[in-house]
C-alpha cells in the first residue's frame, strides 16, 4: 500500500447507517438530520452522532441553514477513504492468491506421494 489507513475514517464508513447516509446525502446533494431522520430507520438524535462522527473524519462538512445545520459530503475525503478500500482489497488480492497457491502446491505434493 502507498500509505497508512486511517482507522478513524474506516470506522465511520464501516457503519451500515452512516454510508447509508452518505448515500443520502450525495444523492440529494445535501440534508439536515432532521430530513435524514425521516428517511432513515433512526431518531433524530442518532441521526445527530452519526453525522458528528462523519464530521471528525472530514466526510461531512456543515453550514448554517437556518435553525439547522446542512451537511455535505467532501468529496475529497470520500475519495481518500475509497483509495485506501482499493489499496487494501488489492492487498488482500495478493495475499489469497499466494495462499491459494501454497494449497494448490501441498495438494499437489500429497497427491504425487500417494500415486
Amino acid at each position: 500500500m502507498s500509505g497508512p489507513v486511517d482507522d478513524e475514517l474506516w470506522s465511520a464508513v464501516g457503519d451500515p447507517t452512516r454510508r447509508r447516509m452518505l448515500d443520502l446525502l450525495l444523492t440529494q446533494g445535501g440534508g439536515t438530520a432532521t430530513g435524514l431522520s425521516r428517511q432513515l430507520p433512526v431518531t433524530r438524535q442518532a441521526i445527530a452522532k452519526h453525522l458528528g462522527v462523519l464530521g471528525r473524519v472530514g466526510l461531512v462538512h456543515a453550514t448554517p441553514s437556518g435553525r439547522e445545520r446542512r451537511y455535505r459530503v467532501d468529496q475529497t475525503q470520500l475519495a481518500r477513504a475509497v483509495a485506501q478500500l482499493s489499496q487494501v482489497g488489492a492487498t488482500w488480492d495478493a495475499r489469497l492468491q499466494r495462499i491459494k497457491q501454497i494449497a494448490e502446491a501441498i495438494q499437489h505434493s500429497q497427491h504425487s506421494q500417494h500415486a
